[in-house]
């Protein structure tokens, strides 16, 4: 007749407990790990994502206009004691094709994952050309007193005087800006479904009118 082994029934429950437990804490482990790797790679796939957008905003923005100037050039020489003059002068006809640039390749930007948070460090100034196209009619002059290359240089700075004063009564410039403003917001939107936060000059961006009122 054989011997039975009988098992304590606590000790079988203590190894049941420990053993569960353990099991436990190793998948409680391994879950945590792995939902903060998956949480890692969704912010450096969203950080990726973001800086990608940002390469596609790095661009040239040109707003044109075109301005017209007509007046008359007029030149007085005296000699002899003032007895007599001798005149020159031109009816200058000028048109001109302006510029307004933002070069957004320029744009600086820092990137923090931890955060979330995506802070324009510089958005470039606006760069403003002209090109001049200056026609002379009705030239009249006297031998005393020709056309000479310092009055044609002279002519071209009144005109590009004049048209810098036209280009900034005229809405040139905001409409520049609005262009600017519309990829900045395009970014803001990009950033907000992301949920990063955009900073731009030192501001927290939350809404449209923020960004209006950049620059200004």
């Amino acid at each position: 007749m054989g011997t039975g082994i009988v098992k304590d029934p606590q000790k079988t429950m203590v190894r049941f407990v420990f053993g569960f437990m353990i099991a436990l804490g190793l998948s409680l482990t391994v879950f945590l790990w792995m939902n903060n790797k998956e949480s890692k790679d969704e912010i450096k796939s969203s950080s990726a994502m973001i800086q990608q957008r940002i390469e596609n905003v790095g661009k040239l923005i040109v707003t044109e206009g075109y301005f017209s100037e007509v007046f008359t050039f007029k030149n007085s020489k005296r000699f002899y004691l003032d007895m007599f003059s001798s005149e020159k002068k031109a009816l200058v006809v000028a048109n001109a094709k302006a510029t307004v640039e933002y070069d957004l390749r320029q744009m600086t930007f820092e990137l923090d994952e931890a955060n979330k948070t995506l802070t324009v460090t510089n958005i470039p100034e606006p760069v403003i050309n002209i090109y001049p196209d200056i026609e002379y009619y009705d030239v009249k002059q006297e031998y005393l007193n020709k056309f000479e290359a310092k009055d044609y240089n002279k002519v071209k700075e009144s005109v590009m005087i004049r048209f810098r004063a036209m280009i900034d009564k005229s809405s040139l410039k905001d409409n520049a800006n609005e262009r600017l403003q519309s990829e900045l917001f395009d970014l803001f939107f990009f950033t907000k479904s992301m949920g990063w936060t955009l900073i731009i000059q030192n501001k927290v961006i939350e809404d449209r009118d923020q960004l209006n009122e950049l620059n200004r």
